[in-house]
């Protein structure tokens, strides 16, 4: 397969089309192979996603959990290695798991998953998730903030489902810097951004609130810039977003940005 890192424009041969269709993972109990009529439980999942999202819509990111398409494209490095070697993974911000039971499917016998919610609701469906599922991975929920999370082990890749433009641009800084710590060298970041926020907040929220959204999408460039970098678009998704892949990343690539935004 060609290296999605390597440029932009490989990136075409080593993934399917923006709008293709994702195929639905065996084995999800919340997919069917055609998508046509999904399992109960998706529905559980999202009325339990949208009750958390209009309790804190800031720490939630969304009022749906991520589609299958965005959910394979964060999960895709994962994907791609999983048949050859065991790995050690670490989801952070899973919300009610569709990536989870992607990865899931993927860990084989030696592998390991770290899940890390802060969400005490999601955390419990997680762990109900990893328990009753059959794949061969080692795999744990832990109810915390990735910012206190601190095992005595690196990860291969770590897939990163947090809100990130719903965060003060100092606290983007501080959770990449750790998340990259967390890593092995040559380990893959994935996480992602909706398309059209920045627009939305110049319309429709304060010029404060507008000032930080850009100063997030600042601090994030820099790591792009700085790192190895890739990315595809889920045009699919509710709303659409843009799944990124980061690696072979400097130590400290980026100061955390001043609070004078």
């Amino acid at each position: 397969m060609t290296d999605p890192f390597a440029r932009n424009t490989a990136l075409n041969t080593a993934f399917p089309p923006d709008d293709g269709p994702a195929a639905a993972p065996s084995g999800n109990p919340d997919d069917t192979p055609d998508g046509s009529a999904p399992h109960r439980r998706t529905g559980s999942a999202g009325l339990l996603f949208l009750a958390e999202a209009l309790t804190d819509i800031r720490t939630t990111g969304a009022l749906a959990p991520s589609g299958r398409r965005l959910s394979g494209l964060l999960a895709e490095p994962v994907l791609r290695q999983a048949g050859h070697r065991p790995l050690t993974v670490l989801e952070v911000g899973a919300g009610t798991g569709p990536v989870t039971r992607l990865l899931l499917d993927a860990l084989g016998e030696g592998s390991s998953l770290d899940v890390i919610e802060s969400n005490p609701r999601f955390a419990a469906r997680l762990r109900a998730l990893t328990e009753a599922h059959p794949g061969q991975a080692y795999a744990r929920v832990r109810e915390t903030r990735i910012e206190h999370w601190h095992p005595d082990h690196h990860y291969d890749v770590i897939v990163s489902g947090l809100p990130f433009t719903n965060f003060d641009p100092a606290q983007v800084g501080t959770v990449m810097e750790h998340l990259l710590t967390l890593l092995k060298p040559g380990g893959t970041l994935t996480y992602f951004a909706y398309l059209g926020t920045a627009r939305a907040r110049r319309l429709f929220s304060s010029a404060a609130e507008a000032r930080r959204h850009r100063a997030v999408e600042a601090v994030l460039a820099g790591y792009r810039e700085r790192c190895r970098a890739g990315s595809r678009t889920a045009w699919a998704n509710l709303p659409p977003a843009r799944a990124w892949w980061l690696r072979t990343c400097p130590a400290a690539a980026v100061s955390p940005p001043a609070t004078d935004w």
